[in-house]
């Protein structure tokens, strides 16, 4: 199925994203404390770049996490039910998670970098527009908007092929 391709596509590039930028963050902070403790000079520019990564790195590993369907849920409900009642329940749970993410993420995020690019907001250590930083928002937004309905059509397509059968 070509939904499952572009999925593990995106897996792909989320995973090695999320490595990459978890790497730099880790050499960032070596030097952070290099430069404070060896060198008696710490570096301007180390604690914002520090906290900019830990941010994307959060926001784009919810959504990794969540198009893996590992995030934290509870499954009270969905483990007490079978057959119909439970594929139902998925789907209304993914067109829940489908909403929150269109409207806070996607939609809010594209506000908030609108607006920080509009009020042209530049972070004070690197000189960055803070709409670049905000953009993961909204990325990360469309992602989870992605998996949401990635696993809706799994789901409708096990209430189609397996309707005798539940």
């Amino acid at each position: 199925m070509i939904l499952t391709k572009i999925k593990s596509s995106i897996d792909s590039v989320l995973k090695w994203t999320l490595i990459t930028v978890l790497s730099i963050m880790t050499l960032n902070v070596l030097w952070q404390v290099f430069s404070r403790f060896v060198l008696q000079s710490p570096s301007s520019f180390t604690e914002e770049l520090a906290r900019y990564s830990l941010v994307w790195l959060g926001i784009l590993g919810a959504s990794y996490v969540a198009g893996q369907k590992m995030h934290l849920a509870i499954d009270l409900l969905g483990t007490k039910l079978i057959g119909k009642s439970k594929i139902y329940l998925e789907i209304i749970i993914q067109i829940m998670v489908f909403l929150f993410s269109f409207f806070v993420m996607f939609i809010g995020g594209i506000r908030l970098v609108t607006i920080t690019f509009t009020l042209n907001q530049i972070s004070a250590a690197l000189q960055v527009q803070l709409g670049y930083i905000y953009f993961v928002v909204p990325l990360s937004g469309f992602l989870m908007m992605f998996y949401s309905l990635y696993y809706i059509v799994i789901e409708v397509k096990k209430l189609t092929s397996n309707s005798n059968q539940l």
